[in-house]
């Protein structure tokens, strides 16, 4: 690959690779839920009726998801890739297994800046109590009432800090994982990527979705415990650091794993098909 190869495209192929993820996204949470909720209560007749209810009962946001990751990776990747073809000694475009760490990680701090208040908002929805005691009618009002609170930084944007260690550490990993895997095969049975069958990609998707989880779920506990913390003269948690020292005190190395049964579970096939597609 000759280096106007890899700048061809340029900006055009980075918002394609932006939209494409998100669009890939939102309808991989849609198919998710949907799948999820058929599979665990009897009170939709089909996967049609499920979707049309969940919007109807609780709005759009329940399938809402941007995929900012896959666009920010392709555009590290082709960033490194550029690089490695400069080099004087060994000018090449392959990426090394520690880029494709990088890339992944750029993709999930990138990610983080729209991921981090997202899921702040969704826990505290999740959380808070039911009937008279509601503390929120609904996202934009918890938007509001977090940022009036403590700022935009320090309320929407609480628990940013591990948000961005998670994210950089999963999905570095992740894409890590997936690419190893797949030249592994490539290399093994002497095939070119492309020719390996859609099952194996799926199955090494899956993988790459439980190394995912395994590398960075003690960030995620602690994210989760941050973002559904007290406010004011409520808080617990002070800081990450904070937050991490109590939870080692109180819960002992057991206490960052708390979940990661179900978690693994689902995502296998999740990121199995994010793969596959």
């Amino acid at each position: 690959m000759s280096e106007h190869e890899v700048d061809a495209g340029g900006l055009k192929r980075t918002f394609k690779d932006l939209f494409a993820g998100a669009a890939g996204g939102v309808a991989q949470v849609l198919l998710d839920i949907v799948k999820v909720r058929l599979q665990t209560t009897t009170q939709y007749s089909g996967a049609l009726d499920g979707a049309t209810q969940i919007f109807k009962n609780e709005g759009p946001t329940a399938f809402y998801k941007v995929s900012i990751q896959f666009g920010a990776f392709h555009y590290a990747r082709r960033q490194l890739s550029a690089s490695n073809l400069s080099s004087p000694t060994n000018p090449t475009s392959d990426l090394t297994y520690g880029q494709y760490y990088l890339s992944g990680a750029f993709a999930g701090i990138a990610n983080s800046v729209i991921s981090g208040p997202i899921e702040h908002v969704r826990i505290r929805l999740q959380t808070q109590p039911h009937g008279a005691a509601r503390l929120y009618s609904g996202p934009l009002d918890c938007i509001r009432k977090l940022s009036a609170h403590n700022g935009v930084l320090n309320g929407l944007y609480r628990g940013e800090a591990v948000t961005i260690l998670r994210e950089a550490q999963a999905y570095g990993v992740w894409f890590l994982a997936f690419e190893w895997m797949m030249n592994a095969d490539a290399q093994r049975n002497n095939v070119s990527r492309d020719q390996i069958s859609q099952l194996r990609v799926a199955t090494y998707g899956g993988l790459a979705g439980e190394a995912l989880w395994l590398s960075s779920y003690p960030f995620d506990v602690v994210k989760s415990k941050m973002q559904s913390d007290g406010l004011g003269a409520d808080r617990k948690y002070q800081s990450m650091r904070d937050c991490f020292a109590k939870t080692y005190r109180g819960e002992g190395f057991r206490g960052f794993w708390k979940g990661i049964g179900p978690t693994l579970l689902r995502a296998m096939p999740v990121s199995a098909g994010t793969f596959a597609v």
